[in-house]
């Protein structure tokens, strides 16, 4: 028998619930597989309810997977905003700050590299492409369009998917004492201080 709890929410409501749970169980360290069976344990529902809602596992996953890239896409919009009228380096720095931050916390590369199946793992390294790297992509491309650039637009956006993808995977800044957003900062910090040409810094956006 459901608890109260759950079956007196909306719909909609059970839905959200049900990837809070799942969310919790995926995304924090160690294997990240969910069973269906502690999943319903810990709502107090009936797997069957959780069916009606994600008629498999892979959906429910799926779903979980598009809200945590949802919220990762508002913050990097958030981001963008703050620094709109900044200096270029500033912008890209606090973008990809937020970025490594958000995905990070949800242990993107994890996902990306061998946690789940390899649909999964596609639709992770998808999201990330469209929510993270198309922008950053963008971005450079405005920067290298408005002359602030020394080097192309696609060197560096290759050059910084690389850093991302492996400070998030390496053990350095736990040996170092740092977040991989700190070191993230200072890559990219070496990066533009070679890639920007002189004076590209006191440029604001327009």
């Amino acid at each position: 028998m459901e608890t109260e709890k759950v079956s007196q929410g909306s719909e909609q409501g059970r839905a959200e619930l049900i990837l809070d749970a799942a969310g919790r169980l995926f995304l924090t360290p160690g294997p990240g597989r969910v069973n269906l069976d502690e999943l319903a344990r810990d709502l107090g529902m009936a797997k069957k309810t959780i069916y009606r809602h994600f008629p498999d596992k892979h959906s429910l996953m799926t779903a979980v997977l598009d809200r945590q890239f949802g919220a990762i896409e508002r913050t990097l919009a958030a981001a963008a905003e703050e620094t709109r009228d900044r200096p270029f380096g500033e912008q890209v720095r606090q973008f990809l700050i937020a970025a490594g931050g958000e995905l990070g916390r949800i242990g993107a590369a994890q996902l990306a590299t061998g946690r789940g199946d390899a649909v999964l793992r596609r639709h992770v390294e998808q999201r990330i492409d469209a929510v993270v790297y198309q922008r950053l992509d963008a971005l450079f491309r405005d920067g290298h369009r408005r002359g602030l650039l020394s080097a192309p637009p696609e060197l560096l956006g290759e050059i910084t998917r690389g850093a991302v993808e492996r400070l998030l995977n390496s053990a350095l800044p736990r040996e170092l004492g740092c977040t991989a957003a700190d070191l993230l900062r200072a890559t990219v910090d070496t990066i533009l201080h070679g890639a920007l040409r002189p004076g590209g810094e006191s440029e604001v956006t327009s």
